[in-house]
């Protein structure tokens, strides 16, 4: 036998050969092996205990809230401005200063309430996830496609949450535990009215908006603070679905806004959305009726201008979606420097909530993941936990100091940029609302502006939902709707007035009728013998 017979023999693989997680050559990928070709199976069975105990474990536990999303890559590029102004006057945060800088993103859309696989038609904000892999490490700007949000107090998070999703007992979601929940926290209101109508069901994720939602802060290089709110608005337009809309189009497709995405890429057809910011003093602004750290409220337009300071623009998709779009973790105390916290509660809270959930859900070490990593240079002295393939050591670092402060070759501390942002933090430490509420004012301005048809709609749905409702109940959401608008009110008094009181005592969330689905598909089932 030659040497090229003995290599060519050998050589059993090639860059397309299936292996197992060791390396090892796959030569049957069909069967098990068995004593005879009947079995018994044996233990030592080593590919296929490979292959079936990773299957066991292939997926992650699913995300509390946002758990269906679709993703994709893209940059922003900004405008070096804030309006007509240098961006500088505001923020020192490098990746905005210089017009035309260009930063990777990678931006991850989804429902909120509802499971990993349900239909992205259903009536729910959306996430607007952004991550930012700046020059001075990540920036996650989380969000919604909705401007405002329901609660502003972190600590009735878990509880609202829970009203929101499925029955304990019946699994099933219940619109009386979503009113009741509502009714009783009238700050809800403003956000009921926007989600509720076609705005609670957008087309698609290429044509909505999307937000921060939260008031953050901007920092100068003098250490001077402002209040900032974000907002996306899309180039492709804004377009939102009726509920007989959505329904139909739920009956043919439950994926439509993932298929939407990926396609429009995949055609070159590539969504961009301008990134605009509104700009407040860092102060508490009692001229306004309400208090502007508060996310059930939206601030005024006029008073409050859209700044534009860039674009995204989104330009390739993921090349695996667990891998990416899954495994992606945002949280909203990852900030670069000249970007701060405000106060706002539920920023405060949602700070410790999301980087913690992701410890849970990903891992320990779910910053070391391509996805999540910084594209640039990282030293820390963590190490350990689940899943840590490699330590984040400096070239040249002792490798036994793990520890800071120390004069035997361990890391040092940075230099501080600009000068340091210090805040004078004054008050008794206490557990109180804030004083300017205002919880239905907002809600009424946003229901005049409503066109017609999004008026009717609104009406309509809120009607269907509420009908089967405690009377208590009722006359609360009653109460608020006309607070905020005397036609609101009357129009939702008379529509529950004359709703059908039949049917179901709990009533799936957003669901127009289909309380009698069970009922239905027993009528319109059709028989079949035993086999």
């Amino acid at each position: 036998m030659t040497n090229e017979q003995s290599s060519h023999e050998t050589n059993v693989e090639n860059e397309n050969t299936l292996t197992n997680r060791q390396g090892h050559p796959v030569t049957n990928n069909q069967n098990i092996r068995t004593v005879g070709n009947r079995g018994p199976a044996t233990l030592e069975n080593y590919d296929f205990i490979e292959k079936i105990s990773h299957f066991d474990r292939e997926r992650v536990p699913e995300r509390v809230v946002h758990a269906r999303g679709a993703g994709a890559h893209g940059y922003f590029e900004t405008y070096g401005t804030a309006g007509d102004e240098p961006v500088s006057k505001y923020t020192r945060a490098k990746l905005f200063q210089e017009k035309g800088k260009q930063t990777p993103v990678f931006v991850r859309f989804s429902s909120v309430i509802h499971g990993g696989h349900s239909p992205e038609t259903l009536r729910d904000p959306r996430g607007f996830a952004v991550k930012f892999y700046t020059e001075d490490g990540n920036w996650d700007l989380v969000g919604n496609n909705l401007k405002i949000f329901f609660i502003r107090d972190a600590i009735k998070f878990p509880d609202m949450i829970h009203a929101f999703k499925p029955d304990p007992i019946t699994n099933i979601q219940d619109s009386q535990r979503f009113f009741d929940f509502c009714a009783s926290s009238p700050e809800t209101f403003h956000m009921v009215t926007f989600v509720y109508s076609p705005w609670g069901i957008p087309a698609n994720y290429r044509m909505m908006q999307g937000s921060g939602v939260n008031t953050y802060k901007w920092v100068n290089n003098d250490g001077v603070a402002v209040l900032v709110k974000y907002h996306w608005e899309p180039k492709q337009g804004i377009k939102n679905l009726t509920m007989k809309e959505a329904s139909e189009i739920q009956a043919t497709n439950f994926n439509h806004a993932t298929q939407d995405l990926y396609e429009a890429i995949e055609r070159g057809e590539y969504p961009e959305w301008e990134l605009l910011v509104q700009i407040m003093s860092d102060d508490e602004h009692p001229e306004l009726d309400f208090d502007p750290l508060d996310d059930t409220k939206l601030w005024p337009e006029d008073q409050f201008p859209w700044l534009p300071v860039g674009k995204m623009i989104l330009n390739r998709n993921p090349e695996d979606y667990f891998t990416e779009v899954e495994q992606a973790a945002f949280g909203t105390g990852v900030l670069v420097d000249g970007l701060d916290f405000s106060d706002d509660k539920m920023l405060q809270g949602r700070t410790f909530s999301y980087s913690d959930t992701q410890r849970h859900r990903v891992g320990a070490n779910y910053l070391q993941l391509p996805i999540n990593a910084p594209k640039k240079r990282v030293a820390t002295n963590q190490s350990g936990g689940q899943m840590q393939y490699k330590v984040d050591r400096a070239p040249g670092q002792n490798p036994h100091i793990n520890y800071e402060p120390s004069i035997l070759g361990g890391l040092k501390e940075a230099e501080q940029v600009g000068k340091e942002y210090t805040p004078q933090i004054e008050g008794k430490l206490v557990r109180q609302s804030i004083d300017r509420q205002s919880n239905t004012k907002q809600a009424g301005e946003t229901y005049r502006r409503f066109e017609q048809w999004e008026k009717d709609e609104l009406l309509a749905n809120l009607i269907s939902d509420l009908s089967t409702c405690d009377q208590r109940i009722q006359e609360k959401m009653i109460a608020l709707a006309e607070e905020a608008d005397d036609e609101y009110g009357k129009r939702l008094r008379e529509g529950l007035a004359h709703a059908s009181k039949e049917g179901s005592n709990q009533k799936p969330l957003g669901s127009r009728g289909g309380d009698k689905a069970p009922e239905k598909a027993i009528e319109k089932g059709h028989d079949a013998e035993p086999y």
